[in-house]
């Protein structure tokens, strides 16, 4: 039975311009209305409230608080894609969570905005708050609460556009609230509240004199996302701007007038290692004002730690950690800065791969793979980036070992199903992927002039094939894991059909490498912003030998091979982070994790410290015009790669039932190791000389060899 779901909203005949709005960020804001209300409602009893279980939701973000105090904001994003925004996306999302007041009211506030602004965020069309409680007395009684006429609202007309707030416009008095139709029928967010921290960076204390207009830069201690906190004391027009930076770029900026005394929470997430703040005293009186980060995140009580005898090498650890808390937000961000959707799944299967070796917590990672598997029903298995898309594989299967929650396959076979049949459509009679609509991701790099986001076949159609290889490979997996032998051998079939191309068509046995691409010319009708022409250039590059090895294209020795020349062998070009988490499992796979593993985590030592306030985008500029974020966790692979490969650990049965472990130091002198696992904490002391010495909980099984 669907959840009792009632929603409430601006009256149209106060507000007809505050009703619908545009329904993704992406699209033009001139045909929606930015629009901030507000709602309260007061509930009194004559007996304590022993528990209340909320849930809630808004269109498009909103904050809501509960006698005081902040309880939640939201709401968990739909995620969306880069593709098929000029029309709502039909799931949208409600939190649930139970409070215990211990008191006889409950006192509602909520503040809702509508209209997306990140590009991230998505709208049904139109604005609307919902919430219903289920409460419980002390005594046992019940009672079931929900937004209704009873519920005063308004605008709050301050906001008066993304990034502006003018705090002289009072908001409008309140009214009852309009009752709307349900449009949006929640499905329940798994997800808990996001934590929240209050930082006051110092000199963020400020005291202006009559006229005086002052600029202060106030930097923090490393870069955090969160919502800009101002606390202002005035009697007349002060005017700040306040320019969110992570380094030293230009950053993004918010703008605000107030005339009296004033409290102000941000509605926009920013990215924020510090505040460059312009403030104008325009009245005949003092002012004063205090300006703060609210440091939000997705809750992380714990952390594993990994520490070794390499100082260096620890603190790649420490930023990269600490980059990923803070874009794991209600969906993983790539930053916090660029708030990309849902459909970056490349990076957030790395992330989710680094949260298991260090937050241990993969409910938000299990929630973006059911997302994404809506996003793929929804587009008959299409999505913005091809590789991508297949990338939802690896993560479908790799978060299902982590937890061992086999119902994460049943509910996106029907999407695995879905996006595998697409895949089939863009084979050509040669065996290879001939015909997609695009060859991108790869990196974010860029070859003689040719932007590597979305390559000419020549060099992206080796690396498509050989990620749709290694999605064959995990599909077959999840098939028999489904009881669905017809579709595990549909996959091995189709495996060993690509495999048998590959090595035929795109393998120089000259050379001993794959080149990236045939080129062969691309028809016509293909051609596309995302899909250039072909060269004429055969390319010989890292990345799509990094693949070949990393999913067994070829067999080991020649994996090995390939994988020297990788290491040894400059004019192969270079290679982005994102693109060293696929080197370093290829490592591991090809039992070369002694050799080359610390070579290839030197590389992050420099950029981290050159800025150890947050982690750089990459170790390259791709062109002479970009400016990369320090906020960007696709790049945190070393906090899963190196405690993985100190352990050489290996799920032997999902959910850590049963694991293979093959400690090696790897060249260093010594090193503690955590592994967060269902059954507790997994540690390791490795010591030069010394016998390793492991704790391992009760419920696992460990079974002791070389990989």
């Amino acid at each position: 039975m669907e959840p009792l779901e009632k929603w409430i909203w601006l009256d149209p005949q106060r507000y007809p311009n505050s009703q619908s709005t545009v329904y993704s960020g992406f699209l033009d804001k001139a045909d929606g209305c930015y629009t901030v209300a507000e709602f309260t409602r007061r509930y009194e009893f004559d007996k304590v409230i022993a528990s209340a279980r909320l849930r809630f939701s808004g269109d498009t973000e909103f904050s809501l608080s509960l006698n005081g105090r902040l309880l939640a904001t939201g709401p968990a994003s739909a995620g969306g894609d880069f593709l098929f925004n000029d029309f709502p996306r039909p799931q949208h999302y409600a939190s649930e969570i139970l409070v215990n007041p211990n008191c006889r009211f409950l006192d509602f506030f909520a503040r809702v905005k509508m209209m997306p602004v990140g590009i991230n965020e998505y709208s049904q069309g139109r604005g609307g708050f919902m919430l219903t409680a289920y409460v419980t007395f002390e005594d046992g009684s019940k009672a079931v609460l929900t937004t209704d006429r009873t519920w005063q609202a308004r605008r709050n007309g301050a906001y008066t556009a993304p990034y502006a707030y003018d705090g002289r416009i009072a908001p409008d008095p309140y009214a009852p609230a309009q009752p709307i139709p349900n449009i949006w029928h929640c499905l329940t967010s798994p997800l808990p509240p996001r934590t929240e921290e209050k930082l006051l960076p110092p000199g963020g204390r400020l005291t202006l004199a009559p006229g005086e207009t002052r600029q202060a830069e106030l930097p923090f201690d490393r870069i955090y996302a969160g919502f800009i906190g101002l606390s202002v004391q005035a009697q007349g027009e002060l005017r700040l701007t306040v320019c969110c930076f992570e380094t030293d770029e230009t950053g993004s900026q918010e703008h605000f007038i107030f005339d009296a005394d004033s409290e102000y929470r941000g509605l926009q997430l920013h990215s924020i290692g510090g505040y460059r703040l312009t403030a104008e005293n325009r009245s005949g009186h003092p002012a004063s004002l205090e300006i703060s980060l609210i440091a939000t995140c997705y809750p992380a009580p714990f952390c594993a730690r990994t520490v070794t005898s390499d100082p260096a090498l620890n603190r790649v650890l420490e930023v990269s950690t600490h980059t990923l808390k803070y874009c794991r937000q209600l969906m993983h961000l790539d930053s916090p800065r660029h708030s990309e959707p849902l459909a970056c799944t490349g990076d957030y299967y790395i992330e989710s791969l680094m949260t298991a070796f260090s937050f241990g917590d993969m409910t938000l990672a299990a929630f973006d793979t059911r997302r994404t598997a809506q996003l793929l029903r929804y587009q008959d298995g299409r999505m913005f980036h091809t590789s991508y898309s297949l990338i939802w594989v690896l993560m479908l299967y790799d978060v299902y070992r982590y937890t061992g929650d086999k119902s994460l396959l049943t509910d996106c076979a029907d999407a695995l199903t879905l996006l595998l049949s697409r895949f089939e459509t863009y084979l050509g009679d040669n065996g290879l992927i001939e015909t997609p609509p695009d060859y991108m991701f790869v990196d974010w790099i860029y070859i003689d002039g040719i932007s590597l986001h979305h390559p000419p076949k020549a060099l992206g159609q080796s690396c498509l094939n050989f990620f749709y290889f290694g999605a064959l490979q995990a599909a077959q997996k999840i098939y028999l894991l489904l009881d669905d032998p017809a579709m595990a051998d549909r996959c091995a079939r189709q495996a060993a059909r690509l495999q048998a191309a590959a090595n035929s068509l795109l393998y120089d046995g000259d050379r001993g490498l794959y080149f990236e691409g045939l080129t062969t010319p691309t028809p016509e009708p293909l051609i596309a912003p995302y899909m250039p022409q072909n060269t004429q250039k055969r390319y010989y590059r890292r990345h799509a030998n990094i693949l070949a090895a990393c999913f067994g294209v070829c067999d080991l020795p020649r994996a090995r091979d390939i994988l020297r020349q990788v290491m040894e062998d400059d004019s192969l070009g270079d290679y982005q982070p994102y693109f060293a988490h696929f080197l370093l499992e290829a490592i591991v796979r090809c039992g070369l994790r002694e050799s080359y593993t610390m070579p290839v985590l030197e590389r992050w030592k420099q950029p981290v410290a050159a800025c150890s306030k947050g982690l750089v985008e990459g170790f390259i500029p791709p062109e002479p015009t970009y400016s990369f974020d320090h906020s960007h966790a696709w790049g945190g692979t070393p906090v899963y790669a190196l405690p993985k490969a100190l352990l050489g650990f290996e799920m032997l049965e999902p959910g850590f039932r049963k694991i293979r472990l093959a400690p090696s130091l790897l060249g260093l002198s010594w090193a503690h190791v955590e592994l967060p696992t269902p059954f507790g904490l997994l540690t390791c002391e490795m010591k030069e000389g010394k016998k390793t010495v492991f704790t391992i909980p009760d419920g696992i099984e460990v079974s002791c060899g070389s990989l």
